[in-house]
């Protein structure tokens, strides 16, 4: 029997027993007339599914029937073998890759680094060319504390013990042992059924930062493998060559740094994220340390080898005294260990550095510092006997020490442009810069950009005009505390710990000035401390979200250089500008292929501006979990970056559900980071060839198409009103699984809205209008002209951003579903214009659906890969009964009592959150 067919069988059977195993849980706690229903709605569905008559009636009809306990019950019971199906799958893709490290060399493997490398050989890239692009190289994926992860960490963890469990079934032959995990297996389930689903409130910020730091174990391991793989395969391609190599994966997080519209994250909340990340980091590392000196018994009396090591030591002692008594409890002649004897004071007594700026003796002054004491332990152990063999458990810790340094992840802070406005108002007053509050905002750009400019290095704060702080609103002073935070952590604790300041919300060149002004101001009291005089910098980065945000962008850098101040500014940190790029807002504003390419466009043209100034642009993606909020593959994305646009360098975020996904698993995890390096470095050494110009006329036309047609729906006068009763978006606002609030600023506009909850319900909806609304009607526009659909068909071929804009559609369309949609559509009134919203919902799906099928060349949805569209048959049967329990607990809630406090409705809104967790379980999607 062939391999794939094998595996197949394995996950098939995998299910069924954990199906069976669920079952009998099921039947042993909530009874045999639970099981019955749950097996008879799972029959019904199946019918369903399977075209028998009648199916779907008698499947809403016996749904409408259940009481709210029942519904209780089968919402668990789809919900956990959806988790079960999840878990089984990610099992079956871990099986997958170690068939294929076991059958293929790793140059041979699809998507590794080592392929990477030798493709880049046979293009004939010189090792001078691999060394400048390793140079650039530096993919640094951001956390973020977005609220789409709907699993609380409890239910997380059992099915984590879960997968545990049946990894040791892979190895167990005896039958006796293998009862006995499938009852432990049985225990977890009977855990997870009474286990609730649903978080009682909303995490706090640094239970979202706790949260955050539970998955740094897999990336502390699986970063340095990364790392180890980039060695190897250097070395197969080029065995003569010499390389000097960085991390290429870093990490950071705006997780505790996130202030744009979430009151709760205040520099006090900051101020302890970046002690919770030092202190984990440290922590970290003293493990490393540990390993590394319980390793490392040599003894010079076996070999002699270590002398520069015993120079080492004699200096450290010498300056520092104190070491004596620590260094003297080891042998004299275990010199790997007196030398890690020392490492280990001085890094103790880094861990003892506090905000105050308070010296430290014998503190390590930077992680680069701490990293040369190992490479002196690297280079003794090399010289001992086998130490080729001993010195890669040594290079591991060095890696670690690279990559994650001294705080893990450095900590983004983000603020909405529109805030600090407000605040800017409120010291411009008084400071005398302006006479009033009416005066401040009152100010064109250019009196802005000069008020700003001019008292730019003007101690305006603590210098001989007197503040009286105490007459400025709460949100001004928290405002300076965070920016005297700011410069407070870059001298203490080091530059690297603060990754940037991001202004969401960007429009004009003044909002970057006003955090500049910030940062200037607030730096005067530390200015000149240990000679420093401004030398590390604030990287600032605008954030360009809406649809006019990325158009007006170019003019707004070009402004932004042409600005002195600013100029020396981006100097100081050798000529290296940051931009983010939103993708959630600018679908949500224009449409998905309006945004695709507007994305696309901006970065060329931000890159123009750039290259004008000689400066290197680094673009931030804020790329979201979902396919309506710019996800997809990762590597997929890097791929389908505009030429030219980059080098090596790139920010990207990691939202939500996406973490766990990717993370929990240290097999996924590296495969993950693999295809990260291995795309980035064919995107930056070898991209392709400059986009035809018929291509970039044809996308052009396309999404300008997609605009109108998109806008032309969200801009029906009853859309709103249509969105609020034909999704459960009320519900999801309400969800307690972030601890942000779903409006930045409080408004009941769609603008208002965040893209989360905007994306979030539409997929719980199976109507994933984010991700393909507008590509029909484009497309079929297009379509009308000579050569068009050969011409579509070259570009899907040819055009790695077109495939990608595609494929992801692709995937959102066969997520869709226009009957379960129909179902949530009937929740509205029919009025004429919500049947047009609704009939015009369903004619761009058969448009886009047909539209892919054209571009692609195919019959049938996914026909090119066959694992994931079998993947979503199959849930589908699962899916669809949660998806009419939904809509029937809504219909229910809304002809319920408005009384809040009505016990009633109070659990009809836990069951219909019991029915979005569940959901988003199916979809393996949220927001």
């Amino acid at each position: 029997m062939p391999v794939e067919s094998k595996s197949s069988e394995r996950l098939r059977d995998e299910i069924a027993m954990l199906g069976n195993l669920l079952g009998e849980t099921i039947r042993e706690i909530a009874g045999d007339d639970a099981l019955y229903i749950v097996e008879d709605l799972r029959r019904l569905a199946w019918d369903n599914r399977s075209g028998q008559p009648a199916a779907a009636s008698r499947l809403s009809g016996s749904i409408a029937s259940l009481s709210p306990s029942q519904l209780s019950v089968v919402i668990r019971a789809f919900s956990i073998f959806l988790d079960l199906l999840n878990l089984s799958e990610d099992r079956q893709r871990v099986r997958v890759l170690r068939e294929r490290e076991k059958n293929l060399l790793t140059s041979e493997r699809r998507e590794s680094i080592a392929s990477a490398l030798v493709h880049l050989k046979q293009a004939g890239k010189s090792p001078a060319e691999i060394q400048e692009l390793l140079d650039h190289l530096n993919i640094e994926l951001v956390f973020t504390a977005h609220p789409t992860e709907a699993k609380r960490r409890s239910v997380r963890s059992k099915l984590r013990k879960i997968r545990e469990l049946m990894a040791q079934l892979d190895s167990e032959s005896r039958s006796d042992e293998t009862a006995k995990l499938e009852r432990s297996i049985q225990a977890e389930l009977a855990k997870l059924w009474q286990t609730n689903f649903i978080r009682p409130w909303r995490p706090s910020v640094m239970q979202e930062v706790k949260r955050a730091l539970s998955i740094k174990p897999v990336l502390w391991e699986v970063v340095p493998r990364n790392l180890s793989e980039l060695r190897n395969a250097l070395s197969l391609a080029y065995p003569d060559a010499q390389f000097n190599l960085k991390p290429c994966v870093t990490y950071g997080s705006w997780i505790g740094g996130d202030r744009d519209g979430h009151p709760g994250v205040t520099s006090d909340v900051t101020e302890q994220t970046f002690k919770w990340l030092r202190e984990a980091a440290m922590e970290f590392h003293l493990k490393s340390h540990h390993q590394l000196y319980d390793s490392l018994s040599l003894s010079e009396m076996q070999s002699t080898w270590g002398h520069d090591l015993g120079e080492r030591i004699s200096a450290a002692i010498t300056e520092w005294p104190a070491l004596d008594k620590e260094v003297s409890s080891v042998p004299p002649d275990e010199l790997c260990r007196r030398w890690l004897t020392v490492m280990r004071w001085r890094l103790l007594q880094t861990q003892k550095i506090e905000l105050d700026g308070s010296a430290i003796e014998g503190s390590y002054q930077s992680p680069d510092e701490m990293a040369g004491d190992v490479t002196a332990l690297l280079d003794s152990v090399t010289k001992f006997p086998g130490g080729s063999l001993l010195a890669e458990e040594v290079m591991v810790w060095r890696d670690q020490i690279m990559a994650f340094g001294f705080h893990l992840t450095c900590l983004d802070v983000r603020q909405d442009a529109r805030q600090y406005s407000g605040v800017m108002n409120e010291l411009l007053v008084a400071c005398g810069l302006v006479d009033s509050i009416a005066d401040a905002e009152g100010l064109d750009e250019e009196h802005r950009r000069k008020v700003l400019v001019d008292s730019l290095d003007t101690d305006m704060l603590g210098g001989k005009k007197t503040i009286d702080f105490t007459k400025l609103s709460p949100e001004a002073n928290d405002t300076l505390e965070l920016f005297k935070l700011l410069h407070r952590v870059m001298r203490s604790f080091g530059a690297d710990a603060v990754g940037g300041h991001i202004i969401s919300m960007t429009q004009s060149a003044s909002d970057v000035l006003t955090v500049l002004w910030l940062w200037r101001q607030t730096g005067f009291a530390f200015d000149d401390v240990d000679g420093q005089d401004f030398a590390k910098q604030l990287p600032i980065m605008p954030l360009l979200e809406t649809i006019e945000d990325l158009q007006n962008g170019p003019g707004i850098l070009q402004d932004l250089f042409s600005i002195p101040a600013y100029r020396d500014h981006v100097r100081a940190q050798n000529d290296h500008q940051l931009v983010m790029l939103g993708y959630s807002d600018s679908t949500k504003d224009g449409g998905y292929l309006s945004a695709c390419w507007s994305l696309y466009r901006g970065q060329q043209e931000l890159q123009n501006v750039a290259n004008d100034s000689s400066i290197e642009l680094t673009f931030f993606h804020g790329r979201g979990g979902s396919l309506g909020r710019g996800g997809g593959p990762t590597a997929r994305s890097i791929r389908s970056l505009p030429v030219g646009t980059f080098r090596g360098s790139l920010r990207l975020t990691e939202q939500g559900e996406v973490l766990a996904d990717r993370y929990d698993d240290e097999q996924i995890a590296h495969r993950h980071l693999e295809q990260v390096v291995w795309s980035s470095l064919l995107a930056g050494g070898d991209p392709p060839e400059p986009d035809p110009a018929e291509w970039t006329e044809t996308m052009h036309q396309m999404a300008s198409e997609s605009f109108g047609h998109y806008r032309n729906l969200i801009e029906q006068p009853d859309f709103v009103r249509f969105f609020r009763l034909a999704t459960p978006v009320d519900e999801v606002e309400q969800l307690p699984i972030g601890s942000r609030p779903s409006r930045r600023r409080g408004g009941n506009s769609l603008s208002d809205l965040r893209a989360i909850p905007w994306v979030f319900s539409w997929t719980q909806c199976r109507c994933l209008i984010p991700a393909w609304y507008g590509l029909g009607a484009a497309t079929a526009s297009i379509l009308e002209t000579v050569g068009a659909a050969e011409r579509l068909q070259a570009m899907y071929r040819d055009w790695p951003f077109f495939q990608a804009t595609i494929d992801n559609a692709e995937l959102a369309i066969a997520k869709s579903d226009m009957e379960i949609a129909g179902y949530y559509a009937s929740l509205a009134d029919h009025s004429d214009d919500m049947q047009l919203i609704s009939d015009m919902i369903r004619k761009e799906y058969a448009l886009s659906r047909d539209a892919i099928l054209a571009i692609t060349g195919r019959d049938s949805l996914l026909a090119g890969t066959p694992w994931l569209k079998e993947s979503i048959r199959v849930r589908n049967r699962y899916i669809d009964p949660l998806n009419l329990i939904q809509v029937e607990l809504l219909s229910r809630l809304r002809a319920g009592s408005p009384d809040a406090e009505d016990k009633q409705q109070q659990e009809l809104q836990y069951l219909a959150r019991l029915s979005i967790n569940g959901l988003a379980s199916g979809m393996r999607t949220s927001g």
